[in-house]
């Protein structure tokens, strides 16, 4: 049985070390995953040309839209975003899922928000939409999208809507970012501007950004008293679920962690 992931750039993901340590804690000798450098123009003929030995795909930038419309089914969650990150094959074809929400989901609750009325995200992006779905679950009836061009907003807005959930687009140029959760999706060239923001006492920050760690987000965030939860965690749990939809069984999480733990001491 073989998976991989799909990305360009694809050289830096974890993925395959995490999902290879979960095919060993499991026994499952006989299965392999992989990394393939490719964008989205790419997808279609893949997936057209591959054996059944293939089981399924973790979807990176820039490929999580185009996963949506080149499966043969999508799950309600990856509909609403317009993205998804995991490709599983069935015998009715590929079936498109979102783990994202999830593993945003899971690592602010490891960092002890349990509820929280009043969140924001920082970015317009996939990952953006992902987190205000995890955010609503947590209870959030009031989330500001934060964003450079306010136009772009668009597709966040409409998904925070879809949910039932008030959203307010802020300009990032001189925002003042005043809620408890915050989730940051800006990419590593936005840390300077989203860093210079006035960031507060109290306020718990997940950074999708995990390399270079720490970010300059972080490095902010935590020199006023706030609490930063890495990108990693995200990551991590996403790619249990993954391994989980991919393989049928439960994901070996005490492995899946050592095998990230050991190739990141310190982290």
């Amino acid at each position: 049985m073989r998976a991989a992931v799909l990305g360009r750039p694809v050289s830096h993901s974890l993925s395959p070390l995490l999902h290879r340590a979960a095919y060993t804690a499991l026994g499952l000798t006989d299965w392999t995953y992989d990394a393939l450098d490719l964008g989205p123009e790419d997808l279609a003929e893949l997936l057209a040309g591959l054996g059944p030995e293939w089981r399924g795909f973790s979807v990176t930038m820039p490929n999580k839209q185009m996963a949506v419309e080149v499966a043969d089914r999508v799950e309600p969650l990856p509909a609403l975003l317009g993205a998804a990150n995991t490709l599983v094959r069935t015998d009715a074809g590929w079936r498109a899922h979102n783990t994202d929400v999830a593993g945003i989901g899971m690592a602010l609750q490891l960092a002890g928000v349990d509820s929280t009325p009043h969140a924001a995200v920082l970015g317009a992006g996939g990952t953006a939409a992902a987190a205000a779905v995890a955010l609503a679950s947590l209870g959030a009836r009031r989330v500001d999208v934060v964003v450079r061009n306010p136009r772009r907003a668009g597709d966040v807005v409409r998904v925070l809507e879809a949910l039932d959930v008030a959203a307010t687009v802020v300009p990032l140029d001189g925002a003042r970012v005043s809620a408890p959760v915050v989730v940051s999706t800006v990419p590593v060239d936005g840390q300077p501007a989203v860093s210079a923001l006035d960031w507060q006492d109290g306020q718990t920050v997940l950074d999708v950004v995990y390399s270079p760690w720490p970010t300059l987000l972080a490095e902010k965030v935590s020199s006023v008293g706030g609490t930063v939860v890495s990108g990693l965690e995200v990551l991590f749990w996403q790619a249990t679920e993954q391994v989980e939809l991919m393989t049928g069984m439960q994901a070996p999480i005490a492995a899946m962690r050592a095998a990230l733990d050991a190739a990141l001491p310190g982290r």
